[in-house]
């Protein structure tokens, strides 16, 4: 269910500059972390797998988002587009934080997405993996909790 004029654009059928545009959109939200505007890109019975959790509509998703941050700490993340088909994207992406013992992750996995008409996300499916890394092997390194800046590296660029 959709609540009328409800909508996020660009709006499916992708094409490789919209499938490009909403991962960089998706990846700038998550960069600032504010869950209840993120959330707002979903729609209300979206579907979420996140490693081993499965959560449905936004206040499922609101209260994850909140629960993630306060364990991923200063958190930043790089997304790249995979592949899309018509209302669908793949993404790989990676980010870095610590934990509250300062110890340091890079964390790499996959998303598939899956679009209604509005470009409201309904499905989101992650697979996680996360390596302990020292400070020092950082390669994330932009000012915390802002979109990553435009000529920061690529995953592809980082060799990630």
């Amino acid at each position: 269910m959709t609540i009328q004029n409800e909508s996020r654009a660009p709006f499916p059928p992708f094409t490789a500059e919209t499938a490009a545009q909403k991962v960089r959109t998706a990846e700038n939200a998550w960069n600032v972390q504010a869950p209840e505007k993120i959330a707002l890109a979903y729609s209300v019975d979206s579907q979420w797998r996140n490693r081993v959790e499965f959560l449905q509509g936004r206040e499922q998703i609101t209260a994850f988002l909140q629960r993630k941050w306060a364990h991923e700490l200063d958190y930043r993340l790089i997304k790249e587009l995979w592949a899309f088909h018509d209302n669908q994207i793949a993404v790989r992406f990676a980010y870095e934080w610590h934990d509250a013992q300062g110890q340091w992750f890079r964390s790499y996995g996959n998303e598939n997405w899956a679009f209604n008409d509005q470009g409201l996300m309904q499905k989101r499916h992650a697979s996680i993996n996360d390596l302990a890394i020292l400070e020092s092997e950082r390669l994330f390194r932009w000012e915390f909790k802002t979109p990553r800046p435009d000529d920061y590296a690529s995953l592809s660029d980082l060799n990630l």
